[in-house]
């Protein structure tokens, strides 16, 4: 089992950064595909970002193309997202994701989440 636990989170002006980190513990996700996933109040949850077991393969969504950057350290077992240039629309709770598979799947399940954590840009 893997327990995941989000944190960096908080309050930003319009145009300033946040990194958001998660770290792993449990067992070792060097092997696994990680991600963050957010949810806005009335919509629906999106994968943000994601990553392959090695890195070496990478998802982001569009709206954030550019302005986010995923990253993770198999050594120190977690995963960051570093978020550049914050808009009042990435307002949202933000998930830190882990999956047994070694690729992502932006649409499909993925075994592990952690708790959530909010981000709230202010315009």
């Amino acid at each position: 089992q893997v327990q995941l636990v989000e944190s960096g989170g908080g309050l930003v002006q319009a145009g300033g950064s946040l990194r958001l980190s998660c770290a792993a513990s449990g067992r070792t996700i060097s092997g696994s595909a990680v991600g963050w996933f957010r949810q806005a109040p009335r919509k629906e949850r999106e994968c943000v970002a994601a990553l392959n077991w090695s890195g070496s393969s990478t998802y982001i969504t569009d709206s954030v193309k550019g302005r986010f950057t995923i990253s993770r350290d198999n050594v120190k077992n977690t995963v960051s997202l570093q978020m550049n240039n914050l808009k009042p629309e990435d307002t949202a709770v933000y998930y830190c994701v882990a999956d047994q598979s070694t690729y992502y799947s932006v649409r499909g399940h993925w075994d592990y989440w952690g708790q959530g954590i909010q981000v709230t840009v202010s315009s």
